[in-house]
Parts: C-alpha cells; sequence; structure tokens
C-alpha cells in the first residue's frame, strides 16, 4: 500500500508501547508521535517487538535483561527483598528438588510445638509439696481420724450385723489411733448400733437354721466373733437338747445314700462311718452321733 508524499507513517511498536519498546523511537512528548522520515516503496513502517520475548531493538544479546512485562526474570538482591532469606536455607542457592529442606522443616516446627506445650503444661500447675520429713504425708489430726473411723464403721454396718470386737479389728487394721476408736465404739454402743448380746442371739439363729451346727460349734464361732462368754451360753439357750437330738436327726436323713445297699453289712458299715463324720464336722460328740445314726437307720428297717 502507497503513501503520499509527506505522509507521517505510524510507528505500530510505539503506539502499542503495551508490545515493546523501540529503541528507534525517541518519545518526546506522551501526546504527540514520534515522526520518521517517508520511506519509498512503504507506507508504514513495522518496528520489532520484544513483546513475546524477542531481542530488543536495541541488539542486545543473548542473556541479557528482558524488558517485556510478562517476561520479566530480573534477579532481586537479598537487600530489596522485605522478608529477606528463608531460615536455614541458602541465599545464594536454590533448595534442593527433592524436597528434603521441606521436610526437615516441618519436623523442627514440630518438635518446637511440642517442648513448647511440655513446657507450658509443666509450668501451668505447679504442685504444692505437702509432705512432711523423710516423703511421708503429714499427720491427721483427731478430727480426722475420727471423720475416717466413723465411716468405717457406717459402712462395715451397712454390709450386715457386726460385733464390736470384729468393728475394733477393722479399725486397728485401719491404723485408727486406739484411743479414738474405743471413744467411738462407745459412743455406737450407747446409741445401740453395737449391741453384742443380740448379735450373738443373731448369730446362734441364723447358724443353726442355715448349717445344723450344734451348740459346741456354736460356742466356739462366737468366742471368735469377740463375744464374751455369759452373753454367748445366754444365746445358747435358744436351742435346747431335744432341739439339737432332731436336727441331728434331719441332717442324717437328708445325707444318707437312697441308692446304698444297705443289706450288705460292709456298705452299712462304710455308710455309718460317713455319716457320723458329717455330724462331728458340724460340732457334736461322736458317740451321740453314733447313737443317732443307728437310730435313724434303724427307722429305715435296715438290720443291725
Amino acid at each position: 500500500m502507497s503513501s503520499e508524499e509527506g505522509s507521517e507513517p505510524v510507528g505500530w511498536g510505539a503506539s502499542f508501547d503495551r508490545f515493546g519498546s523501540d529503541s528507534s523511537v525517541d518519545a518526546v512528548d506522551g501526546d504527540a508521535l514520534p515522526r520518521r522520515s517517508p520511506s519509498r516503496g512503504q507506507g508504514l513502517t513495522r518496528t520489532t517487538s520484544s513483546s513475546f520475548g524477542a531481542r530488543a531493538a536495541g541488539g542486545a544479546g543473548r542473556g541479557a535483561p528482558r524488558s517485556g512485562v510478562r517476561g520479566r526474570t530480573s534477579p532481586r538482591s537479598s537487600a530489596d527483598d522485605p522478608f529477606g532469606p528463608v531460615v536455614g536455607s541458602s541465599a545464594d542457592g536454590d533448595p534442593p528438588a527433592d524436597g528434603s529442606a521441606d521436610r526437615a522443616g516441618r519436623s523442627q516446627g514440630r518438635s518446637r510445638r511440642r517442648n513448647t506445650a511440655r513446657g507450658s503444661g509443666a509450668a501451668a500447675a505447679p504442685v504444692p509439696d505437702t509432705r512432711g520429713e523423710g516423703g511421708s504425708p503429714p499427720p491427721r489430726t483427731d478430727e480426722e481420724w475420727t471423720s475416717q473411723a466413723r465411716s468405717i464403721l457406717l459402712r462395715q454396718l451397712a454390709l450386715g450385723p457386726r460385733s464390736r470386737h470384729q468393728l475394733l479389728q477393722k479399725l486397728a487394721e485401719r491404723e485408727v489411733p486406739p484411743a479414738i476408736a474405743t471413744a467411738l465404739l462407745d459412743r455406737f454402743e450407747e446409741v445401740q448400733l453395737i449391741d453384742d448380746a443380740e448379735f450373738a442371739r443373731m448369730w446362734v439363729r441364723t447358724r443353726t437354721a442355715a448349717k445344723a451346727l450344734s451348740r459346741y460349734s456354736l460356742r466356739r464361732e462366737l468366742a471368735d466373733k469377740g463375744i464374751e462368754p455369759d452373753l454367748a451360753e445366754e444365746a445358747l439357750q435358744q436351742v435346747t437338747d431335744e432341739d439339737e437330738h432332731l436336727q441331728a436327726r434331719d441332717v442324717v436323713r437328708r445325707k444318707l445314700r437312697s441308692s446304698a445297699d444297705l443289706s450288705d453289712r460292709a456298705v452299712r458299715d462304710k455308710e455309718v462311718r460317713r455319716l457320723v463324720g458329717v455330724l462331728a464336722r458340724k460340732g457334736y460328740n461322736p458317740g451321740a452321733a453314733f447313737s443317732i445314726v443307728k437310730e435313724v437307720l434303724a427307722d429305715t428297717g435296715t438290720p443291725d
């Protein structure tokens, strides 16, 4: 396309500055376009632009910094960097490509947080030292011992009747001072929470009905519970001689084997010895036990 002589060719590189800079054009005014001499045979003069990463029109060699907006890769010194180099990394070289530096940084961060949490937890709630000399607990007052002993006694009585001797042994196991234990047991007897006489009567009735024990065995058990002999004899009066005899006969009848052939003398003697042993373990006199067993066998029609 031809142009008239004297016309001003349009410089594309200068008009659209965002495509790059033209070293051959010197802008005088921001509003005015630079003038060029007309060239023959060419109406428009196209200038070389460095918009897409090409060399600048000034003829810069390989490695020169690019002037385009999008392709800017000019290095920046550490002094110009507002954040500075990363701690633990080199300011002159690139980080390793395998990511070991990132993993090391994360590991150090986790260790730092754990150490901080441990330190803050230890200093947050100091435990006061309440131990006495030699690391032993401080001595208790009489009020504290009394309160603990009262709780022990109430728990024991809630489980069932107890004699004074049994409760005193329990307090001794808990190392309650004897003076405090005695005073507290006296108080419990005053309000009838502890009554050895009633405990002995209840014990005789219960053990006689459940185990069919003789008076001899019951007297021994009451002595083990710390019951005084006069209180034990008073309680044993609930069981008479006749009651004891009938009770023994009932035990023999219940323990007699129905499958045993009592017509055979050897089998009968073996059964007699076994039944006498059962009554002896319940506290019956061996002579009285043998007599009771023979009476029961005679009632069943077994010959002597």
